[in-house]
C-alpha cells in the first residue's frame, strides 16, 4: 500500500471529526440524564462509524498518509478513554477496570512503537480487533444506561432492555479480551526481542 503525501483527504478529515467528537461526548456526560446520555451515545456511534469508514476509504483509494497513521489510532483511544473516564463518576463503569484498560493501551502502544523503531512490525491480532468491536458496543449501551422499550416505544416487557446490564456484559467481555490481547502483545514483543538478540 503506497503512502500518500497529501494529508488533507477525506479519511483524515473523518479522523479529525472523530477527535472533535471527544469534547462533545465529555460535555454531554457532565449531566447524568437520560437525554444527555442518549445524545452522547449518538455522537459516539457516529464516531465509531467514521472509525470503520476512514480506514475503508484510505485503503480503497490508497490515501494512506503519515498523518493518518498517527491520528487514526489516537482518535480511537481518545474517544474510548474519554467516554469511559467520564462514566466513572456516574457509576456506570468501575474505576479499576478503566485504569487497567488505559494501562493496557499505553503499554501496547509503547511496545509497538519500540518495535517499529527497530524496523519490526507487531501486527494487530484478531482478538484485539474483536475487543474493539465489543468495547464500542459496550460504551454505546452504557451511555444509553437507562431502560428502553425498543419497539416503537410500546411498553411491553418482551421489548424491555436494561441498557446498563447489556453494556456491562459487553464491557466485561471486552475487558477480558483487552487483557488477553495485551498479554499476547507482550508475548510477541518478548519473542521478537529475544529473536533480535540471538
Amino acid at each position: 500500500m503506497k503512502l500518500n503525501t497529501s494529508s488533507l483527504n477525506l479519511p483524515n478529515m473523518l479522523t479529525l471529526g472523530r477527535i472533535a467528537c471527544v469534547p462533545v461526548v465529555m460535555l454531554l456526560l457532565l449531566s447524568d440524564s437520560r437525554t444527555m446520555g442518549f445524545w452522547a451515545a449518538v455522537v459516539f456511534s457516529i464516531a465509531a462509524i467514521t472509525d470503520w469508514l476512514d480506514g475503508y476509504l484510505a485503503r480503497k483509494w490508497q490515501l494512506v498518509t503519515v498523518m493518518g497513521k498517527f491520528l487514526d489510532p489516537l482518535a480511537d483511544k481518545l474517544i474510548v478513554m474519554a467516554a469511559l473516564i467520564m462514566m466513572i463518576p456516574l457509576g456506570r463503569v468501575p474505576a479499576w477496570a478503566v485504569f487497567l484498560i488505559i494501562a493496557r493501551e499505553v503499554t501496547v502502544t509503547g511496545l509497538r512503537s519500540i518495535a517499529s523503531s527497530e524496523g519490526i512490525v507487531i501486527a494487530a491480532s484478531n482478538l484485539g480487533k474483536y475487543k474493539t468491536i465489543f468495547q464500542m458496543v459496550a460504551i454505546i449501551a452504557l451511555l444509553l444506561h437507562y431502560d428502553y422499550y425498543w419497539f416503537f416505544g410500546l411498553q411491553w416487557e418482551i421489548f424491555h432492555v436494561d441498557m446498563q446490564f447489556v453494556g456491562s456484559f459487553f464491557f466485561y467481555v471486552s475487558f477480558i479480551m483487552a487483557m488477553w490481547s495485551g498479554g499476547d502483545y507482550l508475548y510477541k514483543f518478548y519473542n521478537v526481542l529475544a529473536g533480535t538478540q540471538d
